[in-house]
C-alpha cells in the first residue's frame, strides 16, 4: 500500500488499511492510534453499561482497545469498521461479565430470597424457544440488522443512538434498518407457519 497522509480527513477504512500495511511500524502505529482514538468515547460508553464502576469501565475500555489493536490484521473491510469494533467491544463486555461472575454480598440473608419463579420444565421450554428465535435471527438477518436489533431489544438503545453507534449514513438511519429486520423476521415466521 502506498502511504497516505494520516489525519482527520482519512476514513476509518483508510486508517485501518494503513494500520495493517503502511511501510513503517511508526506509520502503522499512528494510523491505529488515530483510528482507535475516534472510538474511545463510544467504547467507554459501552463498557460503562457492563461495568458500573468508573475504574472498572476504564480498565475494560483499555482491554477492549488493546484487543482491537491486536486484531486489526484480521479486519478485512467486509463491514464498516464501526460495526467491527462494536462487535469486539460487545464480545469483551460479555466476556467480562462471564469472568466477573456473580458478586458476593455478605449482608444478604439467603432465607429472604424469593423462591424459583418457574418450574424447571417451563424454564427449559422458554430456553428452547429463545434459542429457536436466536437461530431464526442469525439465519434471516444480515449482520448489521442483527446488531441493530440486539441494540434496540436487548440493550434498549434509542434509534438515534443505534444510528450513531453503527455509523449509519442513510437519512432514516436505524429506523429503516430495524423495520426491514422486523419485516424479514415476520416473513420467516410466516413461512414456518409460526404465529408469534
Amino acid at each position: 500500500m502506498s502511504d497516505i497522509p494520516l489525519g482527520p480527513q482519512c476514513s476509518d477504512e483508510e486508517l485501518a488499511a494503513a494500520a495493517r500495511s503502511a511501510k513503517t511500524q511508526a506509520l502503522r502505529d499512528e494510523a491505529a492510534t488515530q483510528l482507535l482514538g475516534r472510538y474511545y468515547g463510544r467504547v467507554f460508553a459501552w463498557c460503562r453499561r457492563y461495568q458500573p464502576r468508573h475504574e472498572a469501565a476504564l480498565d475494560l475500555t483499555q482491554e477492549t482497545l488493546i484487543r482491537a489493536y491486536n486484531g486489526l490484521a484480521r479486519y478485512e473491510g467486509r463491514s464498516r469498521f464501526s460495526s467491527w469494533i462494536f462487535a469486539v467491544t460487545r464480545n469483551e463486555c460479555l466476556k467480562s461479565l462471564r469472568l466477573r461472575g456473580p458478586g458476593i454480598n455478605n449482608d444478604l440473608d439467603p432465607d429472604l430470597l424469593p423462591g424459583p419463579a418457574a418450574d424447571p420444565e417451563r424454564q427449559l421450554l422458554d430456553r428452547l424457544a429463545e434459542e429457536d428465535v436466536l437461530n431464526l435471527i442469525a439465519s434471516t438477518l444480515e449482520p448489521v440488522e442483527q446488531q441493530a436489533l440486539w441494540l434496540r431489544c436487548f440493550d434498549r438503545l434509542s434509534v438515534a443512538a443505534i444510528t450513531d453507534l453503527l455509523s449509519l449514513e442513510d437519512r432514516s438511519g436505524a429506523r429503516a434498518l430495524l423495520q426491514r429486520a422486523r419485516r424479514k423476521l415476520r416473513t420467516a415466521l410466516a413461512e414456518r407457519g409460526d404465529d408469534r
